[in-house]
């Protein structure tokens, strides 16, 4: 409930501080007093879009706070909470107008964001009048008004999920679909790189073993031809053949020295022994130094077509194991792809019935809702002197959605056997106000979580009818809380609470305040309202009489 507002410097409001009570509070004035002034700084504290310019001339910057009596289970709390706000009793809502046009807004003191205000002031108030078209009148939100009167927001979310069940499944039946035709268009060229790439039979470091190999075969004759000199000037005609002939020419002239020689001897026998052993050596390497021509060219054949498969594919040669995998896997998608497209098939059927079901039950409720709807509108109508007036909820059939298969519009036809078409193309003023008036009653009936504001919803209305908008108003308002603008006697006098909105001169300033009328003030606002400029006794009299106190 919306338990008061302070306003400070905006359009022609210097300060201003408004405490609203319980039930209907109305709010009366003469023509350009300012009552759509106060509405305007209401809307911009919670957010709505208005004027554009607010902040009064010669000020800096205007200010606007309203503050909410919260309960424990109110929907607010929930957007708080996400909000990062902690939920309290009372709720103080501050927004600021600086003169360059920057805006700041204040939520319990947190600074917030205008979109988290306005989603606040969406739990917290709702603004009815004659161009209501954010509200009964906009039928884009018909649907969600027939849902939340009828009870059927719960189907409605079985039928949105039966729909995400069915989007989600034909999303993959198409993904599928689509990657198993990509994937047989390519299937030959998938098939033969595959084919090549197991022939190669790749593995990591095949390339560097590779190019050693051919490095050395392309090496390998310079390095035998030096190899085998080495062999030979170590062999029988090289150090081994002068060794052993040294030591002949020695055992002739030790026979003559007396064993003189005997330790030379030693020494060329472990020369021979170790001549012996390296030859050994070189032989074996020699021996691995042996290649043919055919050799060399296979090895050059495989590194060259490893690194052509390498270009191919724009990958180092170690990765070609890889894309061999890849490729296998998509030869494997491909290959048990149809067994998969029936499996998605069978369950995208499945989800066609479940949505279709989902879709019906909630058709069939909305039906059952909109009758009811419209059975409550008549009982509605009648004492607002339209019993003639007939009001429809017409449900057609579109294509299918999250929401179902139906379009939901409010139609009205003034009187029997007219056509019915929209509300604001349909009634008059008038008839508008109390279509409006008695919808939001069906609509509003069990709910009085929201603060409701009627904006000069009785334009056009007098006498009986007037009287009867009054007296549906304060019912209303007896559920929660109402605040009506209005230019009405009748609904003025209705008013648990009445306040005057009016202007007043200073220093050359045209200045709007909102006071709070005692009995005796209410009797002469009600008096001016029935007589105009000139209020006689008559008209105090008919005031009276209109607030009860004749009686």
């Amino acid at each position: 409930m919306l338990r008061g507002l302070s306003v400070r410097d905006i359009l022609i409001i210097d300060e201003l501080e408004l405490q609203f009570q319980p039930g209907l509070n109305v709010l009366t004035g003469e023509t350009g007093a300012g009552k759509s002034i106060l509405l305007d700084c209401l809307g911009f504290v919670l957010g709505w879009r208005g004027r554009a310019e607010l902040v009064r001339q010669g000020s800096e910057q205007g200010e606007v706070t309203a503050w909410f009596d919260i309960p424990p289970d109110h929907p607010v709390n929930g957007i708080l909470r996400d909000s990062g706000i902690e939920p309290e009793d009372e709720l103080i809502l501050r927004r600021i107008n600086a003169r360059d046009g920057r805006k700041t807004a204040f939520v319990n003191d947190r600074r917030c964001s205008g979109q988290v205000l306005r989603q606040i002031s969406e739990t917290l108030l709702e603004l009815h009048g004659q161009h209501d078209d954010r509200g009964l009148l906009n039928v884009k939100g018909h649907m969600a008004l027939l849902d939340e009167h009828a009870e059927t927001i719960p189907l409605r979310e079985a039928c949105r999920g039966a729909w995400r069940g069915l989007s989600q499944t034909q999303t993959a039946l198409s993904e599928l679909t689509a990657k198993i035709r990509a994937l047989a268009a390519e299937e030959e060229y998938l098939r033969h790189t595959l084919d090549e790439l197991e022939a190669l039979e790749v593995q990591p470091g095949d390339d560097d073993a590779l190019d050693a190999r051919r490095r050395m075969m392309q090496a390998a004759v310079k390095i035998r031809a030096n190899v085998v000199k080495a062999l030979d000037a170590l062999s029988g005609k090289g150090a081994e053949g002068q060794i052993r002939d040294a030591t002949r020419w020695l055992e002739t002239a030790s026979q003559q020295l007396d064993g003189q020689l005997g330790l030379a001897f030693e020494a060329l026998d472990a020369a021979l022994d170790s001549l012996g052993e390296a030859q050994q050596e070189i032989e074996i390497v020699l021996g691995g130094l042996n290649f043919n021509a055919s050799e060399l060219e296979l090895t050059e054949e495989r590194l060259f077509a490893i690194r052509a498969a390498a270009r191919k594919h724009g990958v180092t040669p170690d990765e070609l194991s890889e894309i061999s995998t890849l490729l296998s896997l998509k030869l494997e998608t491909l290959d048990s792809g149809n067994a998969g497209l029936e499996i998605l098939k069978v369950e995208v059927e499945a989800a066609q019935s479940a949505y279709r079901i989902a879709a019906l039950d909630l058709h069939v409720a909305r039906v059952i809702g909109a009758a009811a709807l419209d059975k409550a509108m008549a009982a509605e109508l009648a004492p607002l002197k339209m019993e003639r007036a007939v009001f429809k909820t017409e449900i057609t059939t579109t294509e299918d959605g999250p929401n179902g298969t139906d379009t939901v519009a409010f139609t009205v036809a003034t009187n029997p056997g007219a056509p019915t078409g929209a509300l604001e193309k349909i009634a008059s003023g008038g008839e508008l106000s109390r279509f409006l008036l008695a919808l939001k009653v069906c609509l509003s009936q069990g709910a009085s979580q929201r603060t409701m504001i009627f904006d000069e919803i009785d334009r056009g209305v007098g006498g009986a009818t007037a009287d009867a908008v009054g007296r549906r108003l304060a019912e209303l308002g007896a559920e929660g809380q109402v605040l009506v603008v209005t230019h009405s006697p009748q609904v003025a006098a209705l008013g648990t609470a009445h306040w005057r909105v009016q202007k007043r001169i200073e220093n050359e300033m045209t200045l709007s305040t909102v006071v709070l009328l005692n009995p005796d003030e209410r009797i002469d606002e009600i008096a001016r309202m029935l007589a105009g400029d000139v209020v006689t006794d008559e008209a105090r009299g008919a005031a009276r009489s209109l607030l009860g106190l004749n009686q």
